[in-house]
């Protein structure tokens, strides 16, 4: 919508009537990609490959969206007071539940949610280091995905090895 907009300031109160419609719109907008992969991944089965592919499509819209990530972290205060703060925060829920096993031992579950926080604090660490952004964002996703492996291959193994039990006594 801003595209189309002509490039005379007041048209652009036209359309927003204040920054705050201006700032929620932007977010909306940059973040949507991370609500569909919600919704996407809420209708796969709960398997590592599903997981795996939450981080790297979460991972793409993190770096599609990075400015409006900055933005975010820049100005946190103000950012809680509006209402895309309680969006993300919905957001940031909704990829927990799928990235984790609700049944697995508290040091996977953690595992797993680190990988979603490695690629928020790889956003905002890595910038400053020498080197191509994209071997950046890789490097981070692949940490992400190491994760998420471990944690899922752990809870398995336990899972497995807690039926053998269960089948032995």
């Amino acid at each position: 919508m801003i595209v189309a907009t002509p490039r005379r300031g007041p048209a652009l109160y036209y359309h927003f009537k204040t920054k705050e419609e201006i700032i929620v719109s932007l977010f909306e907008d940059l973040t949507q990609p991370i609500a569909d992969l919600i919704e996407w991944g809420r209708g796969q089965p709960h398997t590592l490959e599903t997981k795996r592919e939450i981080l790297r499509r979460y991972s793409e819209a993190l770096s599609r969206a990075e400015p409006l990530f900055r933005f975010m972290q820049e100005n946190q205060a103000t950012v809680r007071e509006l209402r895309i703060g309680e969006t993300f925060k919905d957001r940031m829920h909704g990829l927990r539940e799928i990235l984790l096993d609700p049944d697995a031992e508290l040091v996977d579950q953690v595992r797993s949610l680190s990988a979603m926080f490695t690629l928020h604090a790889g956003m905002f660490v890595m910038q400053d280091l020498v080197g191509d952004v994209e071997k950046r964002r890789q490097a981070v996703l692949d940490v992400a995905l190491d994760l998420v492996t471990q944690a899922h291959e752990h809870a398995h193994t336990h899972a497995d090895a807690d039926t053998d039990t269960d089948t032995d006594g």
